[in-house]
Formats: C-alpha cells, sequence, structure tokens
C-alpha cells in the first residue's frame, strides 16, 4: 500500500497510527491543496480512447466512472486500511452494506456461517434471513463460549463473524481464539470493530482474515453521513470484492468518503476522550439505586473485563448500556422510557459514535424487528439501555440521567 503525505513524499516506515489517521491518502492534485479535494464527479474524462479502454479493462490504472473508482473514496480507503494494519479496503454505501458485500463475495448456496447470536440486530436478520432464501444457513452461537464456537463448525462451515464489543451489551469474544477455530477448518474469520475501532483495537493482528466497519459512527464521528468497509488482504479485496462492488455497485458515494475521510483525523482524541468519560459515567450508574446492572468492558464487574482491557488497548470503548430495576417486563419497558424520556441533554437517536451523547431503547430500536425469543437470547430486555457517550462534560450526562433515574420508583 502506497501511502503519501501532503506534499506527495513518501511517507516512513512504522509511523504510530495517530500520524497515518492525519496524514494516509492520497496526492494532492496540481494545485497542491493541503485538505485532501473532493470529487464530487459520477465521471472521468478519458485522454484518448486507448488510454479509456485500458483503464476500463484494469481499473486499478486509473479513474473511469465513480461506481468502480473515485479519488475520495481511494484517501478514505488507504487511510483505513493504514488504521488497520490492512494491505487494502474497501468502501462501502454502509456498514450493512459491507457485510453484504462480504457475503455475496465469499459464500454461495451450502455453504455454512457461525455467527454471535450477540450480533446487531440487521445483521441478526441479514444472515439468518435474507441469506438463508439463497441457501447459506448460519448457526448462532454465544458471543463468549469459545467450545460453542468449536462445536458449531462443519466440513461446510466457510466464515466465522463477531462483532466485540457487541451492541448493545458490550460483550466480547477472544479473537485469537476464534481465529483459530476458523483457520483450522479452512475458513475465515471477519470481525465487526465499529464499537472499539482500530484506535483501541485490531483484529487484523490478532488473527482476523476481515474487518468491517460502519464508517457512519466513530469513523465519522458527528453523525453525518452513511459509510461502511471491509478491510484485509489485497487478494481478497481487489480480487473478490472489488470487481463484485464494480457490478453491483454498493459504492460508497465521494461526499460521504470525504467527509469520513476528515473524521479520521480526529478518531483517536475522540475516543479516547470519549472512553474516558465513558468509564466515569459507568461508575456512576453501578452506584446508583435505580439500576439493576451495568454492561461496560471497562469495569471489574464485566464478565470479560481481563480479556478486554488486553484486546482493547486497556480501555472499555465509548459505549455502555444499563438495566434499571424493576419487577416486571412491562414495568422495566415503562421505566426505562422514563429514564430517556426524562433527558434534556442526551439525543434520543440510535446511532453511536457522535461528539453528542446518545440514549435509546435497544428492545424497541436496534433489536426491535427481532422476534422475543430471539431478543432474550441476545439479552436485550425490556428494561435495558444504551448509552453511547460523547465529549460532553461527564458531569452534565451524569446530571441528565440522575433525573429520569432517581424518579424511577414513582414509575410503574
Amino acid at each position: 500500500m502506497t501511502t503519501t503525505d501532503p506534499g506527495a513524499r513518501p511517507l516512513p516506515e512504522g509511523l504510530h497510527p495517530d500520524t497515518l489517521a492525519v496524514r494516509t491518502g492520497i496526492a494532492p492534485s496540481a494545485y497542491g491543496e493541503s485538505s485532501e479535494a473532493l470529487y464530487l464527479t459520477s465521471g472521468f474524462v478519458q485522454p484518448d480512447a486507448d488510454t479509456s479502454a485500458r483503464r476500463f479493462a484494469h481499473p486499478e490504472q486509473g479513474y473511469t466512472y465513480s461506481r468502480t473508482g473515485n479519488p475520495s473514496v481511494t484517501a478514505f480507503e488507504r487511510r483505513l486500511a493504514a488504521l488497520e494494519g490492512a494491505e487494502a479496503a474497501i468502501g462501502t454505501a454502509s456498514g450493512m452494506a459491507a457485510i453484504l458485500l462480504m457475503g455475496l463475495g465469499l459464500l454461495k448456496s451450502g455453504d455454512h456461517v457461525v455467527c454471535s447470536r450477540s450480533m446487531f440486530g440487521s445483521t441478526l436478520r441479514l444472515l439468518g434471513q435474507e441469506f438463508a432464501r439463497f441457501g447459506v444457513e448460519t448457526s448462532f452461537v454465544s458471543q463468549t463460549d469459545v467450545a460453542e464456537w468449536r462445536a458449531a463448525v462443519r466440513p461446510g462451515t466457510r466464515l466465522l463473524f463477531a462483532e466485540t464489543p457487541t451492541n448493545p451489551l458490550t460483550e466480547v469474544c477472544d479473537i485469537a481464539a476464534l481465529a483459530a477455530i476458523a483457520h483450522g477448518v479452512g475458513a475465515r474469520l471477519a470481525v465487526d470493530n465499529c464499537f472499539a475501532t482500530p484506535v483501541l483495537q485490531r483484529p487484523l493482528a490478532l488473527g482476523a482474515d476481515l474487518v468491517i466497519h460502519s464508517g457512519t459512527k466513530f469513523l465519522d464521528g458527528q453523525g453525518r453521513v452513511m459509510a461502511g468497509a471491509i478491510c484485509g488482504s489485497r487478494e481478497l479485496i481487489e480480487g473478490v470484492f472489488a470487481p463484485l462492488m464494480r457490478t453491483a455497485g454498493m459504492v460508497l458515494a465521494p461526499f460521504n468518503a470525504w467527509v469520513v475521510h476528515k473524521g479520521m483525523e480526529t478518531l483517536a482524541v475522540r475516543v479516547r476522550a470519549q472512553s474516558d468519560h465513558a468509564l466515569t459515567l459507568a461508575r456512576w450508574l453501578e452506584r446508583h439505586p435505580a439500576v439493576e446492572r451495568v454492561f461496560y468492558p471497562g469495569l471489574p464487574s464485566h464478565p470479560q473485563h481481563a480479556l478486554a482491557m488486553a484486546q482493547q488497548a486497556g480501555v472499555g470503548g465509548a459505549v455502555l448500556a444499563f438495566s434499571v430495576r424493576a419487577d416486571a417486563p412491562e414495568q422495566a419497558r415503562a421505566r426505562a422510557f422514563h429514564v430517556i424520556d426524562s433527558t434534556r441533554v442526551c439525543s434520543i437517536a440510535t446511532n453511536l459514535g457522535d461528539v453528542k451523547t446518545l440514549i435509546c431503547h435497544p428492545a424497541s430500536t436496534s433489536h426491535g424487528r427481532l422476534s422475543e425469543d430471539q431478543r432474550q437470547a441476545a439479552g436485550v430486555v425490556q428494561g435495558l439501555i444504551r448509552l453511547a457517550v460523547g465529549l460532553e462534560h461527564p458531569g452534565d450526562i451524569q446530571d441528565d440521567l440522575a433525573r429520569g433515574l432517581d424518579g424511577c420508583r414513582n414509575t410503574t
């Protein structure tokens, strides 16, 4: 992978990821812009017919049409690949589009997938229902029980897929252990790294074959655009996914790519500050009498705390969840809604990774399309609230949550 600084000089080897987040991209145009240019164009004029024919036959030799390649998208892909320690990356229209592209590229009828049952609700639906219509079977297993993953593999298993930490319960899987299981049966391991980001966790270094991203979240950081990506070997990215992308068109828009590309320049400082705030709030919530349980990898009470600290650079991340105390599911839902509706600083929204703190009720939003049995299996109960912590002063968010939590006993 070629990386360049704004002066088009090759960057030295061994730079820290924080530096790569600012300096990796493509060379400036003839104007020498210091901020990467935005290439808002659907097509590219060719100098002559011979060059046009060559570029259409070999897209890596030049740009022809923005469905097959665009400089703004290329800059995003190179920057993200550098952060993840990947040979290459490919941008997609959204995080779910990245998962769809991965499935279309790697799987065929008769293949088998092993997947954590704690995945994001739309991921569970895509694998369990949509892929099943085309003859791909998926076994859903415990996020944290390595033995269950091992027992689920078959001769036809082609992919193991996990997100870590999970949405919304922040369960952590052992990436290295799952990689060993996958490779032992000739399968690949893909890891959704949306929650941790490459600032805290680099799955490829732990043995994963592919990393999935929703650039809509932390990579952008300000809730502005939709974006996704797959990171991995050049063989898979350029040999499998890129040709399929050119045909199917789940393409990342140049404007969205440019926005996320610029957002990654502040990724490290944002994620570290947000994680510090999240730990402060998690500790406070754990002491609150109206809170039944807090789910946050940075707390010693988290079942995978030690593993998370080893995999995630000793940081818990910026997303936590907590359940309110209640005597019945109906009361739990009412109390959760009361806490959410009592906030005045937090935004009621299902996104995450924003500089603004976002609060939501997973059972009725991100996991609302699942059956109650599926929600129960994933641990998404009616009293659960997810908090994606932003950059506000944590004391203000604490007071905002206290407004509803302190009144929970009066909510039936």
